[in-house]
């Protein structure tokens, strides 16, 4: 027989031959092995599940996601679900719960962060973020849905997903389709993108939309080997915080302004972006951070359903200087678990002691950052630490109204460059 007869011959066996090479050197160099120079699989075993998972095989550089979730405790599959004992990227990563790899998107929370035995808790300790999250503006968008309906004579509680509250009206569901009117539709199609359910390479979906910080860039820049650090959509850090700068909440927040009336957006001057720029703040609004006066309940929301931010409880200047007849409420912390010192705990930059008398927010929460000690109200940065002298009106030559709490009203006699 002829070479050319003996030629199929040949390739096939050539071809079994590099495709026998091939699967040898996959075996002894497996992708894995890119993350990990040593060659060593690292098995996890949290004590949450007592079963090993392989994951830091690959992500062994990861940052532990905060130090009240650590990672011998909690692993990774109890949050972000997969397969724990495969290797292999596609298998491993199949059941990962929640889109872009977040398992703290509204659509899977309640499998993840809103189990019972995590923040789907009940209301008595105070471990119910998870309902109240769902129920807030922040979420719902229920306050411009709403505007944007009641202009085009739409009557009822609308906001993005449908929902029964135990203390309040049902909300309605926000189906553009089912509406007419241009109006609507091109509020559905341009301004759907400021709610936690929103898609960002810049920001995180549900919880961590605040509790987690993304770079401008959205790209990656932590120690994990295994998540690029090329491409935007990832977080800044694989961390959740609860100290959270206002860079955080301008991610939203500092955008721009929108007008219900002409479905108009304008967007802000990047010189006065950041309040610490504006020339027309006041004090608090130069150097202080929003969280430092913003409570948790107006940001996760307090179980109820609300049609616009007027009608909920928030935070008011009353509510830290008091007014000229009365000092601000003051609540005296006794119970040791109180919800004050849970978060004291996770913040450094403060401490609280049983007996501390600290400012009671208007929906009762205790603000344990603002303290009251040397018969005067002490504010304490929970970003930065610092603290600050709370001046009160009661005494002061201040010409305050009641019913005029807006910042507005306060830049008029106390703007900085005043």
């Amino acid at each position: 027989m002829t070479l050319r007869h003996h030629f199929p011959l040949l390739l096939g066996s050539l071809t079994l031959a590099v495709a026998l090479g091939l699967a040898s050197w996959r075996q002894a160099n497996p992708p894995w092995k890119a993350y990990q120079p040593s060659g060593e699989i690292r098995t996890l075993i949290p004590s949450i599940s007592n079963k090993p998972e392989l994951c830091l095989t690959c992500h062994y550089g990861i940052e532990e996601i905060s130090k009240s979730h650590p990672t011998d405790v909690f692993g990774c599959v109890s949050c972000h679900g997969g397969d724990p004992l495969s290797l292999d990227e596609a298998e491993a990563h199949r059941a990962l719960l929640g889109p872009n790899g977040n398992p703290s998107d509204l659509s899977v929370v309640s499998q993840t962060c809103g189990t019972s035995d995590c923040h789907g808790g009940d209301l008595q300790t105070n471990r119910n973020h998870i309902a109240r999250a769902q129920l807030s503006l922040h979420t719902t968008y229920a306050g411009a849905i709403t505007s944007v309906l009641q202009s085009q004579s739409v009557p009822g509680l609308f906001g993005l997903t449908a929902a029964q509250s135990p203390h309040y009206e049902s909300l309605l569901a926000f189906d553009p389709n089912s509406f007419t009117q241009p109006a609507i539709k091109t509020f559905a199609q341009d301004c759907l993108s400021c709610h936690l359910g929103a898609q960002s390479d810049t920001r995180g979906t549900g919880c961590a939309a605040c509790h987690t910080r993304y770079a401008d860039d959205g790209r990656y820049s932590g120690g994990d080997p295994a998540i690029p650090k090329d491409e935007s959509g990832h977080p800044a850090k694989h961390t959740l915080t609860v100290i959270m700068p206002s860079a955080q909440c301008r991610t939203c927040h500092a955008r721009g302004t929108y007008s219900i009336e002409s479905l108009t957006f304008t967007p802000r001057d990047s010189a006065t972006e950041s309040p610490h720029a504006d020339p027309s703040a006041v004090l608090c609004e130069r150097e202080l951070d929003c969280i430092d006066c913003h409570n948790a309940a107006e940001s996760m929301g307090d179980g109820h359903l609300y049609s616009n931010l007027d009608s909920s409880p928030v935070v008011e200047c009353r509510t830290c200087h008091g007014t000229l007849d009365s000092p601000p409420p003051l609540v005296t912390l006794t119970d040791p678990n109180d919800p004050a010192f849970r978060r004291d705990l996770l913040n450094d930059n403060y401490t609280l002691r049983e007996g501390d008398a600290v400012a009671q927010s208007p929906d009762g929460e205790a603000l344990g950052a603002v303290r009251w000690q040397d018969n005067r109200l002490v504010l304490t940065s929970r970003i930065t630490g610092q603290t600050y002298l709370v001046p009160p009106v009661q005494g002061s030559a201040c010409k305050q109204n009641l019913q005029q709490q807006e910042a507005s009203f306060c830049r008029e006699c106390h703007a900085v460059n005043n």
